[in-house]
């Protein structure tokens, strides 16, 4: 018996069909859909929206001309086209087959005639499915939802054997299939698990404090290299928004790693010539020292350049960034109206971080920014459902923002006003720059200071600079040479003149 070559095989498999999950996020994830012709399980508890993917997926067939078929043992076709009236969908189109008693009657006597799944011998419902499939011939199906199957089945064997069966029927009718299971059963059914060519899992989670979360993962996929892991998604009108993992590795793009000037001199003096694209820096000081602002020069120094911007803003609303703008003498306002620089504020409560990411990668793939201001990570620790995988997380972005050539710019809020600091995240390592902003007193006045503590790429100055926040932008003073101890938040001046500070 000759078998067939290596080669051979490659070049049989490598046009097979893929088919669209009806989601962009879910197709990507899958590098492009699900295999043709398979069957394949979505579950979920009730209200992590297996319903709407399962629309998704045959209204996208309904698109391409397709014959579609919804199978419904556990809702009404009134209760199916209320979800596709919120959706702001038509079901024209698809066709539904209802094994569920209709809702028009009340009639005790009249009810015992009606069909209902769990009143029906197990074989004379999947008849009923075969002849209906045999009778529309679709090329997609949904079946909503096994957990009936398993109640009339009432014991695993016969249930597998039933499930064993939908499958073999399947086969050779050049159909795709979703199966919807609402893990009703008491444990894992890990025996459907290895029936079906794939499983995805959606879940709900609740929160101590804001919008519940969703998020899936796609637990098994034959054949197909899928992106692992969870992957945030919404449900919203049109559907479900998927929000595919992070992935650094897999976006890299050539560009240039020149300096990015800030709209200050001094300022860029002071980091040995500026930031560079591809870097990422760390303003960390006390809340009101000026770390914002410090951000604000250079989103606003990029559009001045005729750059796209974006200013993240967890902690403030945008009307008080533009009075702070305003103050400085830093036209925002006129370069939001322009579209050079976005602003979007964030709540942190009801945003995921999947959400986020997908947020900064469309500002930074569609809109081209090449400056963005996360103000701040402690806005961003708060949208985190679990804290543990904040670096993580904050890694794969800072990678990926790099390897897109983008002048990060990252705002840690310490804890206090004065002296010793509390810093609730150690992101430091992470960064390519730490600027450290500070509130020292002198001469009975509260004055702020600044200094490069880290630079990776190239040296900068170690001085520490006095600046001040004017009506013409940041200023910045000479090097505080006769002062000591200013970090420690216990400053000690050995010279003979007061200084004046940095000039108007």
């Amino acid at each position: 018996m000759t078998h067939p070559s290596r080669a051979a095989l490659d070049s049989a498999f490598k046009d097979l069909p893929r088919v669209s999950t009806g989601s962009d996020g879910l197709d990507d994830i899958l590098g492009g859909g699900l295999d043709a012709n398979r069957m394949y399980l979505y579950e979920g508890r009730p209200g992590t929206g297996k319903t709407t993917i399962a629309l998704q997926f045959l209204l996208r067939g309904v698109r391409d001309g397709e014959r579609v078929l919804y199978i419904s043992l556990s809702e009404t076709r009134r209760e199916l086209e209320l979800v596709a009236h919120r959706h702001r969908w038509s079901l024209q189109g698809v066709d539904i087959f209802e094994l569920v008693p209709p809702e028009t009657t009340l009639d005790p006597e009249r009810e015992l005639t009606v069909f209902h799944p769990a009143e029906m011998e197990l074989s004379e419902t999947t008849n009923l499915i075969f002849r209906e499939v045999e009778r529309i011939n679709p090329t997609r199906v949904v079946l909503d939802s096994l957990s009936e199957l398993r109640l009339l089945a009432q014991n695993p064997l016969r249930y597998r054997r039933q499930v064993l069966a939908l499958k073999h029927f399947f086969t050779n009718r050049n159909c795709t299939v979703i199966l919807l299971d609402d893990l009703s059963s008491s444990q894992d059914d890990l025996q459907l698990h290895s029936i079906a060519h794939g499983v995805v899992m959606l879940e709900q989670l609740a929160i101590d404090y804001g919008a519940e979360r969703r998020r899936l993962r796609v637990i098994k996929m034959r054949g197909i290299r899928f992106r692992g892991g969870f992957h945030d998604f919404t449900i919203a009108e049109g559907g479900l928004k998927i929000y595919p993992r992070l992935v650094a590795a897999e976006h890299h793009k050539n560009f240039s790693g020149e300096f990015t000037p800030s709209g200050s001199a001094e300022l860029d003096q002071l980091l040995g010539g500026g930031l560079e694209r591809g870097t990422n820096a760390l303003l960390i000081g006390a809340a009101g020292v000026g770390k914002s602002s410090l951000a604000l020069t250079y989103a606003i120094a990029a559009a001045r350049r005729g750059e796209h911007a974006v200013f993240f803003a967890f902690d403030e609303g945008r009307a008080t960034v533009e009075a702070r703008a305003r103050t400085l003498g830093l036209p925002l306002q006129e370069h939001i109206e322009s579209g050079r620089i976005r602003f979007q504020q964030i709540d942190p409560a009801e945003l995921s971080p999947g959400e986020f990411a997908a947020s900064l990668r469309q500002s930074v793939e569609v809109d081209n920014a090449r400056v963005v201001v996360i103000d701040s990570l402690n806005g961003y620790l708060n949208a985190m459902p679990d804290e543990r995988f904040l670096i993580l997380q904050m890694h794969e972005l800072l990678s990926y923002l790099a390897q897109q050539g983008v002048l990060t710019i990252l705002i840690l809020a310490q804890h206090g006003l004065v002296g010793p600091m509390d810093t609730p995240l150690d992101i430091s390592y992470l960064s390519d720059a730490v600027l450290m902003l500070r509130y020292f007193e002198f001469g009975g006045r509260v004055r702020r200071a600044l200094s490069v503590v880290k630079k990776r790429s190239g040296n900068h100055e170690h001085n520490i600079r006095e600046f001040r926040l004017a009506s013409a932008g940041i200023k910045l003073g000479p090097p505080l040479h006769e002062f000591s101890g200013i970090f420690s938040g216990n400053p000690h001046y050995t010279g003979k003149e007061i200084p004046e500070g940095p000039a108007e």
